[in-house]
C-alpha cells in the first residue's frame, strides 16, 4: 500500500499587518488577547501537516520618560504569552522612532525564513497572512522552486498583487474570523 505524503506548511502571521486588517474590519476587533490562534491555524491547514508557524512583529521598546512606551511593552508581552500558549514562534524586528514610529527588519525575516524553507524543501505550502508586496520577490522564488504560496488577505483590504502573484489566494470575510474571536 502507498501512503500519500501529506502536504506540509509553514505559516507566516505579519504580526503588524494582520493586528491592522483585523483593526480595521466590520469587526474592529482591539485586542489579539481575543482572538484563538490555535483555531485560526487549524482552520487554516485543513488536514494537512504544519511544520511551523511564525508572528513576525516589531519589538516595542520603552523610552524614558514615556509611559505609553511601557504600556505597549506589557501588552506586547501579554501577545507574545496569548501566541507561545499556541506554539507559534516569535520573530522580532525591531521599531524605529523617526517621524512617526515604522516597523523595520519583519518583512526581510519573513522573506528570509520564506527562501530558506524554499531552498531547504522544508515545506511544500506556506501561509503568508500579509499584505505588504515587499515579500513578493521571495514569494516568486519560493515558487520557481516548486512551492505553492497561499495567500490569505481579508475581503475588506485585499492586496491585489499579492492576490495574481499567489498560487491560491483567499480573502476572509468577517462570518470566517468571528468564530475564532473569544467574547
Amino acid at each position: 500500500m502507498i501512503r500519500e505524503k501529506r502536504e506540509r506548511v509553514f505559516i507566516a502571521f505579519d504580526g503588524s499587518n494582520f493586528y491592522h486588517r483585523l483593526k480595521e474590519s466590520p469587526h474592529r476587533l482591539k485586542n489579539l488577547l481575543e482572538f484563538d490562534f490555535g483555531a485560526f491555524v487549524n482552520f487554516l491547514l485543513k488536514d494537512r501537516k504544519l511544520i511551523s508557524v511564525g508572528y513576525y512583529v516589531g519589538a516595542v521598546r520603552t523610552e524614558k520618560g514615556n509611559t505609553k512606551s511601557f504600556k505597549l511593552l506589557r501588552n506586547q508581552h501579554k501577545l507574545f504569552s496569548h501566541l507561545t500558549k499556541y506554539n507559534i514562534k516569535i520573530h522580532r524586528g525591531f521599531i524605529l522612532k523617526t517621524d512617526g514610529y515604522h516597523e523595520k527588519g519583519v518583512d526581510v525575516r519573513i522573506a528570509v525564513d520564506l527562501l530558506v524553507g524554499a531552498y531547504e524543501d522544508l515545506w511544500d505550502t506556506a501561509i503568508i497572512l500579509s499584505s505588504d508586496t515587499d515579500l513578493l520577490p521571495a514569494i516568486f522564488k519560493a515558487k520557481q522552486l516548486g512551492k505553492n504560496i497561499e495567500y490569505v488577505g481579508f475581503s475588506h483590504k485585499p492586496s491585489l498583487a499579492m492576490i495574481s502573484h499567489s498560487t491560491t489566494p483567499r480573502l476572509l470575510t468577517i462570518d470566517e474570523i468571528l468564530p475564532f474571536v473569544k467574547r
